[in-house]
């Protein structure tokens, strides 16, 4: 794609890294075959070319973006499944968040969206606030009729009904290894997840130690900064990676770390960033180290010994996070490991699609979300399984809503196989079984 920007808007490096991206893309339309929206909305500018136009026009011209331009990429699930079709490895998640930072920058959105959007920001990246807003919603729903916003209505829908006890795991604190030391890694416990379901982290940390790992929770770390980040919230989102940062590499220059490991999908694609993300930055060289050590929970799993199970006798349909498969590039060590660990593992057709979750997407565009759930718990039910894996709370959560089959973390069935508890999930009775729902 041929691209105007002049030698004085190129001297900034975002400018810079977005016209390298623009410059890819040569109008194929790969993308458009497997974009989720596009495939509900069948509007080319509900695509990822289509927005890729509506960018390059925006920051080429230096205008103020328009509600046109402001809604298609308001639309877009940043899912990166377009990364994984492009033939011309078109970097889209960097020019989207970049657009974003734009947008939220040049544009004055409707009063409504602003209280919003400051809403989801001051209270999703904080575990505390988040659980006490929890309460509020679930205390709130019997009169979600009379919200006239449907955004509003899906935030009160995403109250669990069991909101779990507060984790002491979580605090900071080292876990010693089972028998002889492998690794020394440290566990991003998050934020969302801490509040949402404990049992997560509970999970990674006792799999983990069994396989001979300690497991360092650091000072310091808390928020990875994705939701805020894709907000186009950039200080808030730099203030929580700078934080993780600090305390990471506290911890690589004390006791040192072989990994720093994250079990939720999302997070860790943000995590790996943190090179990207402030590369321009003093921090630069700490983040780059943070970024180079940080791994999903199943693949440090491959790494380690884990044992091969007896046959556990229930199908696993596994649900692929698009940050993982999408953002990390990360296919086949979940579905491996559950196989190793004595389950049988099938996929839903159209595994590549979203499942509409995405952050706050299924708050903030409730109905293409709303569609887009209802079509993967299709496929996923379709395979007839005993339950569905995930390795990211937001499908967890979205799928568990669509559903009345349990809806497990990968890390909860190998830790269970491996000789922990047996999921919460898989021992309530069929009417309290989602503790995500």
């Amino acid at each position: 794609m041929q691209t105007t920007f002049t030698e004085k808007q190129l001297q900034d490096p975002a400018i810079r890294r977005s016209n390298e991206i623009l410059r890819n893309c040569v109008h194929c339309g790969f993308c458009t075959a497997t974009c989720p929206t596009y495939q509900v909305l069948g509007d080319e500018l509900d695509s990822p070319r289509g927005r890729i136009y509506l960018i390059k026009d925006m920051l080429e011209n230096e205008r103020v973006p328009d509600e046109k331009t402001v809604k298609h990429i308001d639309r877009c699930l940043s899912c990166l499944a377009c990364m994984t079709t492009c033939p011309s490895g078109v970097h889209y998640m960097h020019l989207v968040d970049h657009a974003r930072e734009y947008i939220e920058a040049h544009y004055k959105r409707p009063l409504t969206d602003r209280i919003l959007r400051w809403i989801l920001a001051k209270i999703l990246p904080y575990p505390m606030r988040f659980r006490w807003a929890l309460i509020g919603a679930k205390l709130g729903r019997p009169f979600r009729f009379l919200m006239p916003d449907a955004r509003l209505r899906a935030m009160l829908d995403m109250a669990p009904k069991h909101i779990p006890p507060v984790s002491r795991n979580d605090d900071p604190q080292s876990f010693a290894p089972k028998g002889a030391r492998q690794k020394r890694v440290a566990l991003m416990t998050g934020c969302a997840q801490k509040a949402l379901n404990t049992d997560i982290n509970d999970a990674t940390i006792r799999l983990l130690t069994r396989l001979g790992c300690e497991v360092v929770v650091a000072e310091g770390a808390g928020c990875c900064g994705a939701l805020t980040h894709h907000m186009g919230k950039v200080q808030d989102s730099h203030t929580a990676a700078i934080a993780n940062i600090r305390a990471w590499n506290r911890e690589m220059d004390g006791g040192g770390l072989d990994a720093i490991v994250i079990n939720t999908s999302g997070c860790g694609t943000t995590v790996k960033d943190y090179g990207h993300m402030f590369r321009n930055d003093p921090l630069a060289k700490d983040a780059a180290r943070v970024s180079d050590i940080a791994m999903d929970i199943s693949e440090l799993v491959t790494q380690l010994n884990l044992p091969e199970g007896r046959d556990q006798g229930l199908t696993i349909a596994y649900h692929a996070a698009c940050s993982l498969q999408h953002g990390q590039k990360i296919k086949t060590y979940p579905k491996d490991a559950l196989k190793r660990a004595g389950f049988k593992v099938v996929e839903p057709a159209d595994s590549h699609l979203c499942c509409g979750s995405a952050g706050t997407y299924n708050l903030m565009q409730p109905e293409i979300s709303g569609q887009l759930k209802l079509r993967k718990v299709r496929t996923l039910e379709a395979k007839k399984p005993d339950i569905i894996a995930a390795g990211n709370i937001g499908c967890m959560m979205q799928i568990g809503s669509g559903t009345n089959l349990p809806v497990v973390h990968t890390v909860e069935l190998l830790d269970w196989a491996t000789g922990g508890p047996k999921p919460q999930a898989l021992q309530r009775t069929e009417d309290q079984v989602l503790i995500l729902r």
